[in-house]
């Protein structure tokens, strides 16, 4: 291992989770620094606001409840794959310099293959779909495609890097531990960051929902009618 691929999966990558860090808890310290709000009217339809913001949470494993996901399962689908492959990446980051043994093991490297090449397929396809509907680029702003560009040029490094094969050439090592480092810290200045207030916005969301007993859904008795 030359000193410039040490350099990249040790110290440039702890530098980078470092500053990561760091931004994230100041983000954090500064959204718990703000008092929910309170509903002003009394709670309807025996809602609850707890148990609405939980389901709310839990509505990202459940299609079936939003019609947007519903009605496109293949867009869920794309959404789970992306998502995983960019699980897949990250733990990758980690694997490669502390653990290089698993991948020795071929079945483990063919399972960070196959998901971080599907989601690198799939981050072609939403690239595709952002560029050529009218109605995404009216909607996307220069760091929506520089974000969906970046990780998907980083999960194509990730999928070459996967192997881990130094005696092969370090360079696919080297794109994809500096692309990771890189992305590490533009992703707290980003709009990929959206994951860390996703929690907050959908359980108070759903909170609101609940105190006015629209979440979690209830069915009603069934109304049978005789002619």
């Amino acid at each position: 291992m030359s000193v410039v691929l040490h350099f990249a999966q040790h110290t440039l990558q702890e530098v980078a989770l470092f500053v990561m860090a760091v931004v994230y808890l100041l983000r954090l310290r500064w959204l718990l620094s703000f008092k929910p709000g309170r509903d002003r009217q009394r709670p309807t339809g025996g809602g609850e606001g707890r148990s609405g913001g939980l389901y709310s949470l839990g509505t990202i494993a459940m299609p079936w409840v939003m019609e947007s996901t519903r009605t496109n399962p293949f867009f869920y689908a794309q959404f789970v794959v992306f998502h995983l492959a960019a699980t897949a990446a990250i733990l990758l980051s980690f694997v490669i310099p502390y653990a290089p043994g698993l991948l020795e093991v071929r079945p483990v490297t063919g399972l960070f293959q196959l998901f971080i090449g599907m989601g690198f397929l799939v981050g072609c396809l939403r690239l595709v779909r952002r560029v050529t509907q009218r109605t995404m680029r009216a909607l996307s702003s220069p760091d929506d495609y520089f974000s969906l560009i970046l990780l998907t040029v980083w999960l194509a490094s990730a999928f070459l890097a996967a192997p881990n094969d130094p005696a092969g050439g370090e360079g696919a090592l080297l794109a994809f531990f500096f692309l990771t480092a890189f992305f590490l810290l533009y992703v707290p200045f980003s709009k990929i960051s959206h994951y860390l207030y996703y929690p907050f916005t959908r359980y108070y969301l759903g909170r609101t929902l609940g105190h006015r007993g629209v979440f979690p859904p209830r069915r009603g008795p069934s109304v049978s009618s005789s002619i």
